[in-house]
Order: C-alpha cells, then structure tokens, then sequence
C-alpha cells in the first residue's frame, strides 16, 4: 500500500492535528521519500515507518512534539541532520538494520539535547573497535545505547507515554477489574442458591414434624373415642350391659351358624 493511502486510512477521518501516534509500517514510500506527512501533525508524539524502504528523512516535516521515531529496517545512510532541525525535542530514535556505517554519521544527533536512546542493531556501525565507547563519547546526552547504558545495565520498560503501552494498561486493568467483579457476583449468586436449598431443607422438615404431630394427634383421638365406648359400657346399668353382652354374644353365634350351613 502507499504511503499516502495508508495515511489517510490511519487517520480515520480525524484531522491531523488530533493525531498523537502514527504507524506507518510496511507501506511503500516514493523514490525511499517520505510522501503525505506535513506539519499538520502537530501534535504527534510516536511515528513508526519501520520498513517503507527509506533511503532518506529529508522530507521529514516539521514535528516539533515528536518523542519517539522508529525507522528500523530501512537503508538510510546519512542526512540526519535533519531530524535536529526538525524533530528538537527527539528522545528516543531507532535506526536498528539501517546502512549506518561510521560514527560521523552520527554526530548531527549531538544537537538533540533530549536524546536519551539511540538503537543501531544490525547497523555496520556495531562492528567497528570501541563502538559503544565512541558513541556515548559523542553523544553525551545518551542514557541508553542498543538498550543498555555506558554501564552495560540494561534500561527499564520502554517509556509508556511514548509507546502507548499506558492506554494498554489501563486497558487491561479495566478487564481485569470486571472480571474480578463477575467472580464476586459468581460468588453471590452461588451464596444464594445454597440459602435457597437450606430454607428449603428447613421446609421439608418441618413439613415432616407436622404431619407426625397430625397421625400423634389422629391416633390420640382414636384412642379417645375407644375410652369413651369403654366408659360409656362401664356407665351402663348391670343388667342392660349384660344384656348387650348377650346381644353381642348371640350376633356372634348367628353368623357361625350361617357359616356352618355354608359348609
């Protein structure tokens, strides 16, 4: 894709001057130029044109914000001039696989105050006897140099303001906290279920203990009424009770006979 039509669907119908971080990797550029950037961008702080086929930044547009440049795996030789002239306030520039060669090439960048990371990886320059010694001699404003510092320490996370890496962050943390916030209601709705199922074990139980106190109850009752038949005989005069007895006797007796003549 070219430059200018992947800078314009970049921009998603934002006006430049809205835009503080700009990629452009893996387009093609005119003649190794750089075509479509302008001073518009005016607010940008992070471009990336790593592998556009550059073979020169003196297109580069006036870009007075710009913080972080990456332009990695390209063949830019020299010219960096410019970046100084237009790019002031520069602290971090990534030449890594580029054609820089010798450590004069270098020294336009001595006219950027705030550089405090240079990366040459895969650059011819890294060959050459005392390398890492003659650039931090020539750049003194340099903290780090293919990411380890005169020191040989290794430098920290790169800068999240720079990178966007803090929007990620944020990003994350956002999920994070939500799905902290569904295990809670994972957690509540569990608590739930388990109240539920014990109100209703407690309700079959006590269902149980009604209906034993209702059959306790039944039987008392009939119990009650057998004392009360018993009682009621016992009132009876001597005679009349006999004279049931007998009547009882003689039902008895009638219904073995009519047994009898069955058989």
């Amino acid at each position: 894709m070219e430059m200018k039509k992947r800078l314009t669907l970049e921009l998603r119908n934002k006006k430049p001057g809205e835009v503080k971080e700009l990629v452009l990797d893996n387009c093609r550029s005119d003649d190794g130029k750089i075509v479509g950037l302008s001073s518009d961008f005016e607010n940008l702080e992070f471009l990336s044109m790593i592998n556009i086929n550059l073979l020169s930044v003196s297109n580069l547009p006036k870009l007075n914000k710009l913080r972080k440049l990456e332009l990695s795996d390209n063949r830019i030789s020299g010219g960096l001039e410019v970046l100084a002239e237009r790019t002031p306030n520069l602290t971090h520039l990534n030449l890594s696989g580029n054609k820089i060669k010798d450590i004069n090439t270098l020294e336009p960048l001595k006219k950027l105050p705030n550089l405090h990371s240079l990366d040459l990886f895969n650059c011819e320059v890294t060959m050459l006897i005392n390398y890492r010694e003659s650039v931090f001699t020539l750049l003194p404003q340099l903290t780090y140099l293919d990411g380890f510092d005169a020191d040989d320490q290794e430098a920290p996370d790169s800068d999240p303001e720079a990178d966007g890496d803090g929007l990620e962050d944020e990003y994350e943390n956002g999920e994070e906290g939500e799905e902290e916030d569904d295990d809670d209601d994972e957690d509540d709705l569990d608590e739930e279920v388990i109240d539920d199922e014990e109100d209703e074990d407690d309700d079959l139980e006590g269902e149980e203990e009604e209906d034993g106190v209702d059959d306790e109850e039944e039987d008392e009752e009939e119990d009650g009424e057998d004392d009360e038949e018993d009682e009621a005989d016992d009132d009876l005069p001597r005679g009349e009770k006999r004279k049931r007895n007998l009547e009882d006797e003689g039902e008895e007796d009638a219904e073995e006979e009519e047994d009898d003549e069955d058989d």
